[in-house]
């Protein structure tokens, strides 16, 4: 779901490759082909891969937690069916991604177990509390819209699992993010509490939002190498002009004001200019100094514990199942 996966540094990725064999991976990319999980693919590609895949396998099961808070508190059954649903979709996003990140080499245990254990990181954005119901149109409405401007380029990525996977996602985020747009609707068209309840979420949703497409490009540790590999089509500022330049008149149609002094459109660029962002907050919450880290990863690591009984019972049923083939092949003959 999120490309602040592609900013860690790859120092200890570089390695002697075949030169050959290099050189005709980089001629395929160069032409659109899609690289598939059986090809030759530098070490380099196949461990950013694995990390930007696995990072947003793990983004989407963290996200269900902060609305999975207002399960039980949605306003009516309607609503209730709504988000339901849609937690229950970013749970399958979450499946389709580790199935992809498998067919890298790495299993699903292992990445889990690197998200558990800290090594792995997830969206920083899922590390702030949802306080109201219209926290829930918020994200739907500006987290799943930052997504949606994050994932579609990933349609098109050059590793051909991930791209495949990306568009069921995209269509579904789609829904998530209208359904979110269709809740801040109902509120800033309600009573002045509700409008302001809106409003509220708008101010604290804003800028975490905006740090979802990453640092700036000059802090980019290592964008022009995933350009090359058309992993990433966009930059982290370009992506981020254009969900900024996309949400505002959605604001304005809302009635509801963007918590930036600085924000005015430039008839220049035709873009919308904006102030300043807090880099300092996004490396605190990434590293594990947010408002709701230490929350969330407790929530994922008794979720894993209690259902350990569900993964054994699978393992011994195959198991199981493979000793009866078995014996039933020796039987045959």
């Amino acid at each position: 779901m999120y490309t602040q996966a592609l900013n860690a540094s790859q120092a200890e990725d570089r390695v002697v490759e075949d030169a050959a064999k290099v050189a005709a991976f980089e001629k395929r990319v160069a032409a659109e082909e899609k690289i598939e999980a059986n090809d030759w693919m530098p070490a380099a590609y196949r461990k950013t891969l694995t990390r930007q895949i696995s990072q947003h396998a793990h983004s989407e099961i963290v996200g269900m937690l902060p609305e999975g808070n207002w399960l039980t508190r949605a306003p009516t059954l309607r609503r209730k069916a709504a988000l339901l649903a849609k937690v229950q979709d970013e749970c399958g996003h979450g499946l389709y991604l580790y199935a992809a990140a498998e067919t890298l080499g790495s299993s699903r245990e292992e990445l889990v177990d690197q998200m558990l254990s800290g090594k792995a990181k997830y969206s920083s954005i899922f590390n702030y509390p949802t306080l109201t119901w219209a926290d829930i149109g918020a994200i739907g409405w500006l987290v799943d819209g930052a997504a949606i401007m994050n994932q579609i380029p990933l349609c098109r990525c050059s590793y051909g699992p991930y791209a495949r996977a990306m568009i069921r996602v995209c269509k579904e985020e789609s829904f998530h993010q209208r359904q979110g747009y269709e809740i801040m609707v109902t509120l800033s068209r309600g009573s002045v509490e509700q409008k302001a309840m809106a409003q509220n979420a708008l101010d604290r949703w804003w800028w975490p939002c905006l740090m979802m497409f990453g640092p700036p490009d000059q802090q980019s540790s290592h964008g022009d190498q995933s350009t090359r590999w058309k992993i990433k089509r966009f930059s982290n500022d370009e992506l981020r002009q254009k969900f900024i330049d996309a949400t505002v008149p959605q604001a304005q149609y809302l009635g509801l004001k963007i918590p930036d002094a600085d924000l005015k459109w430039n008839e220049q660029t035709q873009h919308w200019d904006y102030g300043a962002i807090d880099w300092q907050e996004f490396k605190d919450v990434l590293s594990g100094n947010g408002p709701c880290n230490r929350d969330r990863m407790a929530a994922r690591r008794k979720a894993h514990d209690d259902g350990a009984w569900v993964r054994d019972a699978a393992v011994a049923y195959a198991q199981k199942q493979r000793s009866r083939r078995a014996a039933a092949a020796q039987a045959a003959e």
